[in-house]
């Protein structure tokens, strides 16, 4: 080969940045083709998706495309006021059947989704997939968390509620929980 023609060779480094570059483009198509649109994070190379929810009205979603793999983390939850054990032992168990990531706390205690995935993987049916796993670790499991972690909060705002005939309506997943305290003082 001549000088020339090694110049049109790319080098591992800049294939690995070209590979990272076509995974970005392939996941911003990804996030347009299905509406959700998407921010740049603060890092270079992170992409930020809020994921709408059900139970959580959103789930914000970061993706750090990399060389080799591309991190993924959604916060999920505060650390939670209440009853720690069964809290953290429930997300140990989940843990078991969530695909490819895991919850995991920050040093505040706050609880994340995270995961490594290999870049080259970031096409359309695979960002699917794993769109829908972080979603379903956030949101499905939310209000389960809330009533885990935050139990006696919910119990203070309804009963405050309920005394100054306000709106209970945003606790009204909760309902089941928490109507029985006043029933029970009946």
């Amino acid at each position: 080969m001549t000088a020339d023609e090694h110049a049109d060779v790319p080098t591992g480094e800049s294939r690995r940045q070209g590979d990272a570059a076509q995974a970005a483009s392939r996941l911003i198509d990804y996030v347009d083709a299905v509406g959700l649109g998407y921010e740049l994070g603060a890092r270079p190379g992170e992409y930020v998706v809020a994921l709408p929810g059900e139970k959580k009205l959103k789930t914000v979603l970061s993706l750090l495309v990399r060389d080799r793999t591309t991190s993924v983390s959604a916060f999920v939850i505060r650390n939670p006021d209440e009853n720690h054990e069964v809290f953290y032992r429930t997300l140990l168990r989940k843990n078991l059947r969530l695909p490819g990531l895991a919850y995991a706390i920050d040093s505040d205690g706050d609880v994340y989704v995270r995961g490594e995935v290999p870049t080259p993987a970031l096409e359309a049916d695979y960002l699917d997939q794993l769109f829908g796993v972080v979603l379903a670790a956030c949101d499905e499991a939310f209000n389960e968390l809330l009533a885990l972690g935050f139990l006696g909060s919910m119990r203070k705002e309804w009963a405050w509620r309920v005394s100054r005939g306000e709106s209970t309506h945003n606790l009204d997943a909760f309902r089941h929980l928490l109507a029985a305290d006043d029933d029970a003082r009946s």
